[in-house]
């Protein structure tokens, strides 16, 4: 590294820090003044909200979300998360499908010490929420893989420091989420992001040349809409102006009015794509003739996990002593088979961590980074589907990893399939939720693990407590969305299921079709119900959504019809999952999801 290069990541290190530190200590007086009085709920709200502060539905917590830009953190830093989650978080985080973690039940007056806590880190929770820049997101396995283009992470960290901390993002008409793949395949859900940008290498004149293929205008939420192509090839030298003016027009054309039409892609849909790619390319000129945000010629340490000087691989000296006795482990083999995948560095390994709707305990957070510094790279990565990864492991190691796993209680086979079930906090902690999604999911993966068809296992579930899709319920081969409904006077709580979503053969990206709703203690039921069908029903290599289309919503109406409104109704249906009270519909204002 030169001396001029290391004197602007010092610089770039301590306006970051001053700047970080001051803003806690800003938001310590906002809290000290909105608890004596000085300043209302109302008015305190935008002020927490901008630093990743959720009300939950219990009254005096919070829920304080950590962003974690291109979803890599250092081990240290995850020991941090660890100690945070014991001091605050009643031994618990939370991984969101944004790759951030996430703690709840934080009294108000506890937050700006906590904050400290994650700068002391290089971590950070500004924006994590309200209407700016949210986290962006970044493969997991960006820089790993065989097939990849090239690694996009620097790129997100660049893009991510970009618009952090900004006038023109601090204060949106909604929120505004970008992804980022190195490889062919949009493997980080881009399609359903304001911005979503894939790697690509153009030749021009004998030299290679590196740039992103943008495209703009996706969301999920209750009305879905997928991202179309803005540019075929924007260069990365760009890129920053580019996503700038993009967020320049949603800025000046956002429905700051209706919240509920307020995302970038109400815009596209009003007035057209060919409108919109006009106007960004006039806030482009713009940004070229008379300057924009700049593009950082570096990032902070410990700014998404970068190092300026990375830690060495670790060799496993740590890891558990095995006695090998030359049988078979037909468990560990399995999950070699489900979360293990070869890197493109010869000898290594990249290991997905299978974590339950993304919860795991403090002490599961400090084995993840001991693991990562004994036997990985010293980094841990955070996936959109609430898993880790861990890379660099020497695939000499991979039994002994497997067994330090199985110690710390994360060693579960099957990630990515079908009982892997993606869910959001819902009633949990969320104040629009609906229902308790989590608990489904348990439910949901405890009433598929059995199937082994490896067709089936192959799909995927996801859950959101609302209509809101904090859980991708649109994107999953099933999925579902708590609602409620009443029957004869009694509250029940309702899931209305979907069908056939996420990315067909042709590499395009599909919503569900909506069945109908089932109440939440027969969901299980109801998935049994498809999953079964479509196991003794596909046709050839027939796939899930295919399937679907070619039999109807009509025809899973009819199959889950007696379930829709059970001619008997059991003591069971009027709670939730993992409830012992009966059903209540409970609201408070909504602080959007993830």
């Amino acid at each position: 590294m030169t001396a001029e290069l290391l004197d602007l990541e010092l610089d770039v290190d301590t306006s970051y820090e001053k700047t970080v530190r001051d803003d806690i200590e800003d938001f310590r007086r906002q809290v000290e003044a909105h608890l004596n009085g000085e300043i209302t709920a109302d008015q305190f709200r935008a002020v927490r909200l901008r630093r990743g502060i959720y009300g939950q539905r219990q009254p005096g917590v919070q829920m304080v979300r950590t962003k974690i830009p291109a979803g890599v953190v250092s081990a240290a830093q995850m020991d941090a998360l660890a100690d945070v989650a014991a001091q605050y978080g009643g031994d618990k985080g939370h991984l969101t499908t944004r790759q951030n973690i996430q703690f709840h039940f934080i009294p108000l007056r506890q937050v700006p010490e906590l904050l400290h806590k994650l700068a002391d880190a290089r971590l950070t929770t500004r924006e994590a929420c309200y209407n700016t820049v949210r986290n962006v997101t970044c493969c997991p396995m960006a820089g790993l893989l065989p097939d990849e283009v090239f690694d996009p992470t620097p790129y997100a960290r660049q893009v991510a420091l970009a618009f952090l901390h900004k006038e023109l993002t601090d204060n949106l008409p909604r929120k505004f989420k970008i992804a980022f793949t190195g490889y062919p395949d949009d493997t980080i859900f881009g399609a359903i992001h304001d911005i979503g940008l894939k790697a690509v290498i153009r030749h021009e004149n004998g030299v290679e040349r590196r740039g992103f293929q943008m495209i703009a205008g996706g969301g999920l939420g209750p009305m879905p809409n997928e991202a179309e192509v803005l540019d075929e090839f924007v260069p990365v030298e760009r890129l920053v102006n580019r996503c700038e003016a993009v967020i320049r027009v949603f800025a000046k054309y956002g429905n700051r009015q209706n919240k509920n039409k307020a995302r970038m892609k109400f815009i596209i849909r009003e007035r057209g794509f060919a409108w919109f790619r006009d106007a960004v390319n006039k806030a482009y000129d713009e940004i070229l003739t008379h300057g924009g945000i700049s593009t950082p010629e570096a990032v902070p340490e410990g700014f998404g996990g970068f190092m300026s000087t990375p830690p060495a691989l670790g060799a496993g000296a740590l890891l558990p002593v095995l006695n090998t006795n030359g049988h078979a482990d037909p468990v560990y083999e399995r999950w070699i088979a489900t979360n293990v995948k070869r890197q493109k560095q010869a000898g290594f390994s990249a290991v997905t961590v299978k974590l339950p709707q993304g919860n795991l305990s403090a002490s599961q957070m400090h084995a993840l980074a001991d693991l990562a510094r004994d036997a990985g790279d010293g980094f841990v990565r955070l996936t959109v589907t609430q898993n880790i990864v861990l890379a660099f492991v020497g695939t000499h190691n991979l039994k002994r990893v497997h067994a330090a796993l199985k110690q710390a209680g994360m060693a579960e086979s099957g990630a990515g399939e079908i009982d892997d079930v993606m869910s959001c906090p819902g009633g949990y902690s969320c104040n629009l939720a609906l229902t308790k999604s989590m608990n489904l999911g348990e439910a949901l993966a405890n009433a598929v693990r059995g199937y082994d068809d490896p067709v089936v296992r192959g799909l995927s579930i996801k859950i959101s407590g609302c209509p809101n899709s904090c859980g991708h319920h649109w994107i999953a081969d099933i999925g579902f969305y708590g609602n409620a409904r009443k029957i004869d006077g009694r509250e029940i709580p309702y899931y209305q299921m979907m069908l056939g979503g996420g990315y067909g053969a042709d590499g395009v990206m599909r919503f569900g079709l909506a069945v109908q709703s089932i109440p939440a203690r027969l969901a299980p039921e109801a998935t049994r119900r498809i999953l079964d069908h479509y196991r003794a029903n596909r046709q050839g290599g027939e796939g899930f959504r295919d399937y679907v289309l070619r039999n109807k919503v009509e025809l899973f109406r009819q199959m889950t019809a007696d379930l829709c409104k059970p001619a008997e109704l059991f003591p069971e249906i009027y709670k939730d999952w993992g409830d012992e009270a009966d059903y209540s519909l409970q609201l408070g204002r909504g602080e959007c999801g993830v």
